[in-house]
């Protein structure tokens, strides 16, 4: 899957502030996300960071995860 710094990914849960919404920091083998609701940020292991990702807002656009997997992005060069 691939994810972008700055990405706002709407996970399965919700926080227990009551968001479910994510902005991305760091990329790699971790996630390092920051809670939209709260600005709690947390370090998730890849795998189970993308397990429950249930969409992504990339440049105001939403996209589910199929749509990263398959390649359409919406503009990306």
């Amino acid at each position: 899957m691939n994810l972008l710094v700055g990405d706002i990914i709407k996970m399965k849960k919700p926080h227990p502030c009551g968001s479910k919404e994510w902005e991305l920091l760091r990329v790699g083998m971790d996630f390092r996300m920051k809670c939209m609701g709260c600005e709690h940020q947390v370090m998730l292991p890849r795998l189970q960071a993308e397990k429950n990702i249930r969409g992504i807002v990339r440049n105001g656009e939403t996209l589910t995860p199929a749509q990263l997997k398959s390649g359409s992005t919406g503009g990306e060069a």
